[in-house]
């Protein structure tokens, strides 16, 4: 392994210029690239994106459908200097911005945007990724735990940056003492290799023109991807006839959403009787 070779400066490009070079390199020579926020997506493992949408972004044939939230990624990225800040506080370690775009030394279509750098205090070097969330997802940093597709965005940057070590700075909330987690990975070259095994086979099946399926895929996350590449329904269309050998499936579908939907009404009781006893505890409290 070497190091990763330095292909521009990102700093001042427009986010136009910047996704560009994300997609084709800065002098658009790179047929197809693969950066971190792609890896999990390849997987089957993102919350937002089947891999079957990324590949046709990838292969030209639909643009990215318009972030729902783009507040909240804004308010991240602005929140990215204050957990760098506090991971540097509470680690001693010393914190880097880095605004390269760097390409993997022997995987050219590996790309990667750095949210920072660091060094410990026995100059040893790694990557950090800063990342905010609500409070209700605080629970998946319980006690070190990194969601998975952020681990293999982190394990990714750690290959293409060739480093050993790598951190993360997660926070919710406006006290640093217990609103920010800070785990840390060290480099795992089996990881590595079945990463980068999968996103070898990921490039072949964009120059082979073989699109990925939708197996594995969470049924929320799959749905929604199928309406933004195929659009939403319409009730002016035709009806579609499934044959019979579809029905018991479609019989299953819809036991199921009437399950849930017994559900959510229990659901909202349940909530409704906790809130009725919450305001009696606080009168008798203030009694």
């Amino acid at each position: 392994m070497a190091a990763p070779k330095i292909l521009c400066d990102t700093a001042g490009m427009s986010e136009k210029d910047w996704l560009a070079a994300r997609m084709h390199g800065p002098l658009g020579d790179i047929p197809y690239t693969v950066g971190g926020s792609d890896v999990a997506t390849i997987f089957g493992l993102s919350p937002w994106m089947t891999p079957l949408e990324l590949w046709k972004i990838k292969k030209g044939q639909m643009k990215p459908a318009p972030k729902p939230n783009g507040g909240q990624l804004e308010m991240g990225h602005l929140l990215e200097p204050i957990a760098a800040h506090w991971y540097a506080k509470k680690t001693g370690h010393t914190v880097m911005d880095d605004t390269n775009l760097y390409q993997h030394a022997d995987h050219p279509y590996a790309l990667a945007n750095f949210d920072r750098r660091f060094i410990d205090p026995m100059g040893e070097p790694g990557i950090l990724e800063c990342k905010s969330c609500t409070y209700h997802k605080a629970a998946d940093w319980a006690n070190d735990a990194i969601p998975l597709h952020y681990e293999l965005q982190l394990r990714f940057y750690m290959a293409v940056a060739d480093v050993e070590l790598g951190a993360f700075s997660a926070i919710w909330g406006n006290n640093p003492d217990i609103d920010i987690a800070i785990p840390e990975i060290t480099r795992d070259r089996v990881k590595e290799d079945m990463i980068f095994e999968r996103l070898e086979e990921w490039v072949w099946s964009l120059e082979h023109d073989k699109p990925p399926t939708m197996a594995d895929v969470a049924p929320r996350v799959a749905m929604e991807s199928l309406a933004r590449i195929y659009g939403a329904s319409q009730k002016a269309l035709p009806t579609l006839e499934f044959s019979t050998k579809y029905e018991p499936a479609l019989r299953k579908i819809a036991l199921l959403q009437g399950k849930i939907a017994d559900c959510n009404k229990e659901i909202k009781q349940y909530e409704k009787e906790v809130e009725a006893h919450s305001v009696r505890i606080a009168e008798i409290m203030q009694a």
